[in-house]
C-alpha cells in the first residue's frame, strides 16, 4: 500500500488506498486508533493524491489533536459504563459483574482489560438483541442476525438481507443511546435510506430520539478512547 509521510511534530503516515467505486479523493482519521487513510478512484494519478493529502495537512493534524486520549481500564481506575463514570475494583468471583455501583473484576489485574472487554461484549449483545427484538416487533420487520464489531466509523449498519451490525462499545453509553442506535438500524429494514419516511419510522418506534442522538454525537469519541488490548 502506498503511503504519504507528512513530516512534522509528530510525523504522520497517511495510507493511500484505491477504490474503483470511489468518485473523488477522500480522507478519514480513525477515532479508534488514529490511523489516517485516503481513498481515491483507481484512475487518479499518484501525484494528485499526494497533493490532496498535503493540502489537507492542517485538517489532519487538527482532527488528530481532537481525538480522545487513549485510556486502558485497570483495577482502581474508572470507565464510562451505561453513561456514568464507574469504578473498577478487584473482587473474588468467577467472572466480571456489575453490582449497581462498581464493576468487579476477578483474577490477575493484568488481565483486567481483557476480562472487562469480554463482559462488555456479552452484555452489549444481550441488550442490543433485546432492543432489536422490541423495535422489530413494532415495525413488523424481522432481522436476520446481529453481529458485533469494534467499528471505527459507524455505530451500526443494516444490510439489504436484514443483517444488523453494531459496535459493542454502545454498552458504555447511556441505555437510551444504545436503544436509539438499535431503532435506527431496525428502521432500515423498512426503509434503506434516510428519507422523511425513514425518520417517521424511527420517531414512531423510538420517540424522543433526538437527545440520545445528540449525546452520541457529542460523546462518541470518548467511547473509542478505551483500549482493552493490554
Amino acid at each position: 500500500m502506498d503511503k504519504v509521510i507528512l513530516e512534522g511534530s509528530p510525523d504522520i503516515v497517511v495510507s493511500m488506498r484505491r477504490n474503483s467505486r470511489a468518485k473523488r479523493i477522500s480522507l478519514r482519521v480513525s477515532q479508534l486508533d488514529g490511523r489516517v487513510t485516503t481513498t481515491a478512484p483507481g484512475w487518479t494519478p499518484l501525484r494528485e493524491v499526494e497533493q490532496f493529502v498535503r493540502a489537507k495537512e492542517d485538517w489532519i493534524r487538527l482532527n488528530l489533536s481532537d481525538r480522545a486520549a487513549a485510556v486502558t481500564p485497570c483495577i482502581g481506575g474508572m470507565i464510562l459504563f451505561e453513561g456514568a463514570q464507574t469504578p473498577i475494583l478487584s473482587a473474588r468471583a468467577r467472572s466480571v459483574r456489575f453490582d449497581g455501583r462498581c464493576l468487579l473484576v476477578p483474577g490477575d489485574p493484568d488481565r483486567a482489560p481483557a476480562r472487562l472487554a469480554g463482559f462488555l461484549k456479552t452484555l452489549a449483545r444481550q441488550r442490543l438483541a433485546d432492543a432489536c427484538d422490541t423495535f422489530s416487533a413494532r415495525t413488523g420487520q424481522a432481522y436476520a442476525r446481529i453481529t458485533l464489531r469494534d467499528t471505527r466509523s459507524r455505530w451500526g449498519s443494516c444490510t439489504s438481507n436484514g443483517n444488523l451490525m453494531f459496535s459493542w462499545r454502545l454498552v458504555l453509553a447511556p441505555r437510551p443511546v444504545l436503544d436509539y442506535v438499535a431503532a435506527h438500524e431496525v428502521a432500515h429494514l423498512s426503509e434503506m435510506n434516510h428519507s422523511p419516511a425513514y425518520w417517521k419510522i424511527v420517531d414512531t418506534i423510538c420517540p424522543n430520539y433526538a437527545s440520545p442522538r445528540g449525546w452520541l454525537r457529542t460523546n462518541g469519541k470518548q467511547l473509542h478512547g478505551y483500549r482493552f488490548d493490554n
